[in-house]
């Protein structure tokens, strides 16, 4: 139950915890080919690259680091869970707002992107726009 303050009491302690869930500090995608998708991430968003190692590449998305991560590190992450292949299918989609949809879908065509679908207009009031980058990851941008 929340406190006045914000505060969470941890199970089992009787402590407070602080405010949470305080927002999403990290994404960790697991990809196939680092060095395409590393290219795609530096060309298509145009982030500077914050860590880079043998095995992963880093961004920041204003608050949210976005990891990309070789697949063969992921079981060390995740066990016993496993990784699906691509060909399993999206199971996620990242939305980035952005102040003109149908502009932003001209910089990423000339980008060299290929969109799935859009842009369109939603039938909850929004207008969207979609891609999928080289490890299968799908992005939306809307407005």
């Amino acid at each position: 139950m929340a406190e006045p303050s914000g505060a969470v009491e941890a199970q089992g302690t009787g402590g407070a915890v602080g405010p949470w869930p305080r927002g999403i500090h990290a994404i960790t995608l697991f990809v196939e080919n680092l060095a395409t998708t590393r290219s795609f991430y530096e060309e298509v968003f145009r982030l500077p690259l914050i860590f880079e190692d043998d095995v992963s590449a880093v961004f920041k998305f204003e608050n949210t680091l976005i990891n990309l991560l070789t697949i063969s590190e992921a079981p060390q992450l995740i066990q016993p869970a496993t990784v699906a292949n691509v060909e399993a299918g999206v199971r996620l989609q990242f939305t980035i707002e952005v102040d003109d949809v149908d502009d932003m879908c001209a910089e990423l065509s000339r980008r060299g992107v290929e969109l799935l679908n859009g842009p369109m207009d939603r039938p909850w009031g929004i207008r969207t726009a979609s891609f999928r980058d080289p490890a299968g990851h799908i992005w939306e941008i809307a407005h």
